[in-house]
């Protein structure tokens, strides 16, 4: 397309390396046709399940690892591939968050929702239970974007691109804690597995 400023087309394709490719789409992860922010998120809880990875000394510096290598991944695939869109997530935008977008945010990039995922779960008990409520809670608020989570969406690049779902997952891990502290007092001790 010519340049009518749309998000949906990139100016003009740029390769991207394979590498920056892989970590961009969570490992082509991101090319599932619908919901591939979803799939993602299944890929960073997956990880997460790995031994050893749940505890803080290792999935803090994946977080900050894996953020800053985001950054420049869903940058470098935002600008190649503009604000390509699932239909699924075209469908979720246009209800939850409407208007223009500043800067694109294709659906194969899915980083953002492996480190999303990954905050959620920073320090949270290793329990099924734990791991539902934190992939619920952070996909709910991945789609939402309460602010700041709206707001920083609007940096450029990657930074955007990452940075929303940093706050969503902070909004989940603290969602989640409070959870984990009332249920048992309102439901009864043992209710959660």
């Amino acid at each position: 397309m010519s340049g009518s400023g749309s998000n949906d087309e990139p100016a003009r394709a740029r390769p991207v390396p394979l590498f920056t490719r892989c970590i961009a789409t969570g490992f082509f992860a991101g090319t599932i046709p619908w919901a591939s922010g979803t799939f993602g998120t299944l890929l960073g809880l997956v990880i997460c399940l790995l031994p050893g990875v749940h505890g803080t000394g290792i999935l803090l510096p994946l977080i900050v690892v894996f953020f800053f290598a985001g950054v420049h991944a869903a940058g470098a695939v935002a600008r190649a591939e503009g604000g390509r869109l699932t239909r699924s997530a075209a469908a979720a935008k246009a209800v939850f968050q409407p208007g223009p977008q500043a800067h694109p945010d294709p659906s194969v990039v899915v980083i953002d929702e492996i480190v999303g995922i990954w905050i959620a779960l920073l320090a949270i008990p290793h329990t099924v239970s734990a791991f539902v409520l934190c992939f619920l809670a952070f996909r709910i608020f991945d789609v939402l974007k309460p602010e700041p989570a709206r707001w920083v969406e609007q940096l450029p690049g990657g930074w955007g691109i990452m940075l929303d779902d940093v706050a969503a997952g902070l909004y989940a891990n603290v969602t989640v804690r409070v959870l984990l502290f009332l249920l048992p007092i309102i439901a009864g001790p043992g209710w959660l597995p």
